[in-house]
């Protein structure tokens, strides 16, 4: 038995929509299924939470153990984007100010959601166990470095890292060449 969803499977999941070539675990959770879209050729590796709205494009990879919470705001990955594993997107999150609760078991009165959708445009990538706040953009081509904590929207082409996560260099623009090339086959 393959450790990814069958067709069939991926049919009963509730799914606003997906693509061909779709390849999840058995082992991710989906949390309001209706609310997220998936494009062709993408992978969803084990132990993922994917919850709200969130729209992936395509060729896309979600290594194991990553958490999208796209909230109402919603979370968007580009083409050729990828996530590595353990890292979190948030396009919500609680207030922690001390003025509100930060508990989902009580009333919405009591409670105080920031939020802002979250992009991750093309030819993006996000390393290892790095953190994505609400309302960022990380621009096109943009390489996060494992353990960032991106909390501000950063520019195409860069290489980005840290707490909280700046540019360090500039990335190649070589994988633009390389679409063409992938593209035209």
């Amino acid at each position: 038995m393959s450790s990814f969803f069958t067709e069939i499977e991926l049919s009963q999941i509730g799914l606003k929509s997906y693509g061909k070539d779709v390849r999840i675990s058995r082992y991710v959770h989906f949390y309001s299924p209706e609310t997220i879209s998936i494009g062709d050729y993408v992978r969803i590796d084990d132990f993922c939470i994917l919850s709200g709205k969130i729209d992936l494009g395509s060729y896309i990879h979600i290594a194991a153990s990553c958490l999208l919470f796209g909230g109402n705001d919603g979370i968007v990955m580009e083409d050729y984007s990828g996530i590595s594993s353990r890292s979190a997107v948030y396009a919500e999150s609680d207030d922690y100010s001390g003025d509100y609760f930060t508990n989902p078991m009580l009333p919405k009165a009591f409670r105080h959601l920031i939020g802002g959708g979250v992009i991750i445009r093309k030819h993006a990538i996000i390393g290892t166990g790095c953190s994505i706040m609400p309302g960022v953009i990380v621009g096109e081509g943009c390489a996060i470095g494992s353990m960032s904590l991106v909390n501000k929207s950063q520019d195409d082409w860069g290489i980005c890292v840290g707490i909280p996560c700046k540019r360090i260099k500039e990335r190649s623009k070589k994988l633009l060449e390389l679409e063409k090339i992938f593209i035209s086959q």
